[in-house]
């Protein structure tokens, strides 16, 4: 094949005790770049103070807001040699904040901020983006490059934990990344927290960016959340791992600019770089419309017993995916339980499959955080996630009693509602009697 991996970033040299702010920070200074005569983005400017590789990182918007955490890491940078330009594209077009709102930013307006930074300024432009912003990045990338097939001006990607698919998927369909992502032709950085339900799409993320040729240098932290280095309830460690993330940056900005990709093997692709996005799933239970057979799902659970879901068969059975990291899955496991409460004496089960975690964290978050006593599953290896093509946490099925998947659902509700409990009354089988769960040895 003809691309290359720089493998894990494991000879990454992090400072010891590296700061994000440092005694001499400048003050950022504001500027407006006008894109057209319906837009002016406002960019905030993180201005080199030392010397460094003459490289500017025009970083893209997360969707959810400014926070101090961006500032100072990019303050940090400053501090390295790299000039930040934090460039507010959402209110440069006049869109709400939410991460939804980034597919509707023009990907020809990233591209006339990368030239307007490389005239300006002489530096060469690394795009950073994390989760959706990192499709926009993509977009813009590959704006600029269709109107510079021979420019030097863009050097590269910097992605954090990027979603680059269309749209999430209904419940047991395969999601479908942006067709640009398999035509980008760059060097990327992809840095990838353990904890995030891309973190088991890494490997496929860059398959589908190698067909491009870029070059991908993949660095993986462990025990971390997606937005670790911002989340305003990031852990002490998240914020000890947020110190490294600077010096990580600047390192690879040096390595990656060292990269010369291999010819193009063919014309740039017409593909419409602002295409509409498929409406995105309504976060509602609906009829499960993939197979309805269910995968093979044996697993061991918390309290050591083997459970097989082809012996709940005749019963309704609501099988969730779930992570103590995941705020949406915390907030309702409580509903579940109370669910499972108001389903007594029916036959009616909850089996819940926890994403990989180790045991002791799972039995510290349920001593300290929810209180349930239905069957919690293990799926050490995640060979059972993704037999589901779980997407996102939390993810759902109910199951009725012929043992097919009736509904499903990628996100949270709250179970106990009664619109949800008439659903879930419709499944049970007629006249049946309730009977315990088979457990397989």
């Amino acid at each position: 094949m003809n691309y290359r991996v720089l493998a894990r970033l494991g000879a990454v040299h992090l400072l010891a005790g590296a700061c994000l702010a440092t005694a001499n920070a400048a003050t950022p200074r504001s500027l407006e770049i006008r894109i057209d005569r319906e837009a002016e983005v406002p960019v905030i400017v993180h201005e080199a103070r030392s010397p460094g590789p003459r490289a500017l990182v025009l970083w893209l918007p997360t969707g959810l807001g400014s926070s101090a955490g961006d500032a100072a890491i990019a303050e940090a940078l400053a501090g390295r040699g790299i000039t930040v330009w934090r460039a507010d594209v959402l209110t440069g077009r006049l869109l709400p904040p939410g991460e939804s709102s980034l597919d509707r930013v023009p990907a020809d307006d990233i591209a006339r901020l990368i030239d307007h930074a490389e005239r300006t300024t002489g530096r060469r432009v690394w795009l950073l983006a994390s989760a959706r912003a990192g499709l926009l990045a993509v977009r813009g990338a590959h704006a600029w490059r269709r109107q510079h097939p021979e420019g030097t001006a863009l050097a590269g990607l910097l992605l954090l934990h990027p979603n680059l698919f269309l749209t999430p998927p209904e419940p047991g369909r395969d999601a479908e990344y942006h067709p640009l992502v398999a035509h980008a032709r760059f060097p990327i950085y992809l840095l990838q927290p353990e904890l995030s339900p891309w973190h088991w799409r890494l490997e496929r993320t860059v398959e589908e960016l190698h067909k491009g040729g870029s070059v991908i240098a993949v660095e993986r932290v462990a025990g971390m959340r997606d937005r670790y280095y911002f989340r305003p309830d990031a852990s002490d460690a998240e914020r000890r791992e947020a110190t490294k993330l600077p010096v990580q940056l600047a390192e690879v900005i040096g390595r990656l600019s060292r990269v010369r990709l291999a010819p193009a093997r063919a014309p740039a692709v017409a593909v419409k770089v602002d295409a509409p996005a498929p409406a995105r799933t309504t976060r509602t239970l609906s009829r499960y419309t993939a197979n309805p057979i269910p995968p093979v799902t044996r697993l061991t659970g918390l309290d050591g017993r083997r459970y097989d879901l082809a012996g709940y068969r005749g019963q309704v059975v609501l099988v969730n995916f779930w992570a103590s990291w995941c705020p949406p899955c915390v907030h309702e496991m409580p509903s579940m339980q109370r669910l499972k409460e108001k389903m007594a004496g029916k036959p009616f089960t909850i089996l819940a499959i926890n994403m990989a975690e180790d045991e002791a964290t799972i039995r510290r978050f349920l001593q300290e955080k929810v209180k349930v006593d239905f069957p919690i599953l293990l799926d050490r290896d995640q060979a059972v996630l993704k037999r589901w093509k779980v997407f996102v946490f939390p993810t759902s099925y109910l199951l009725g009693a012929d043992g097919k998947i009736a509904y499903g659902l990628a996100g949270a509700i709250e179970w106990d509602e009664p619109g949800v409990i008439a659903m879930i009354e419709k499944l049970l089988p007629a006249g049946a009697k309730d009977r315990g769960p088979e457990h397989q040895d």
